[in-house]
């Protein structure tokens, strides 16, 4: 039933099929009705020192131009973004059998919209951005919590400000991937690569 709604949609609306950003929306919309857990998750690749490092994050904006993910610029991610901005992100929804790979450039969103989503936050995080050293090793897990301290009653009475390490980075895709399970491992996959403004797709084998 899901594959023929698809197929429907495709077929009243020509002008998308070329168009990875409306692919990705409806598949994430689907996801988000029909997955267990958090659709939002997915796995972040740098690249360091030719080194490949992954690890889950979750997606927090999506924009008409790219994905947004909020880090701490001094972590190791960050720092690997500030190297190499080239980035890799993966979402897999085993509950609708799909996973969509994109390869992007990142870029550090604006000032205003890094604020916004931070004052949104619950105030135990806003301090928690503030109290850990992302990524530096810790003597034990007292000297984290004596951080945190340190912080609420620095900002106690007051609202918590944004640390300027503390932003949100957009990933703008230049490859999409997206894989349908299929039987016997005959899955779908279709490729759409940005060349000259213009989105290129390819089926591809499975």
């Amino acid at each position: 039933m899901i594959k023929d709604l698809l197929n429907l949609y495709y077929i009243s609306n020509k002008k998308d099929r070329m168009n990875p950003f409306k692919k990705f929306e409806l598949w994430f919309n689907l996801a988000k009705k029909k997955n267990l857990f958090d659709p939002t998750a997915f796995a972040l690749a740098t690249s360091h020192k030719n080194k490949p490092f992954v690890r889950m994050v979750l997606l927090k904006l999506i924009l008409k131009d790219g994905y947004v993910f909020f880090t701490n610029l001094e972590s190791k991610k960050g720092k690997h973004f500030l190297d190499n901005n080239n980035l890799s992100m993966c979402f897999y929804w085993e509950a609708i059998n799909k996973q969509i790979r994109i390869i992007g450039k990142g870029e550090v969103v604006d000032s205003k919209v890094s604020d916004d989503y931070f004052s949104s936050r619950p105030r135990g995080s806003q301090i928690g951005a503030w109290a850990s050293k992302q990524s530096t090793v810790l003597s034990s897990k007292k000297q984290l919590l004596e951080r945190e301290k340190v912080y609420k009653k620095r900002f106690e009475g007051m609202n918590v400000p944004r640390p300027d390490y503390w932003v949100g980075i957009k990933i703008i895709p230049k490859e999409f991937e997206f894989w349908q399970q299929g039987d016997y491992r005959l899955h779908e996959r279709e490729s759409y690569t940005l060349k000259k403004n213009v989105w290129e797709k390819k089926i591809l084998s499975p």
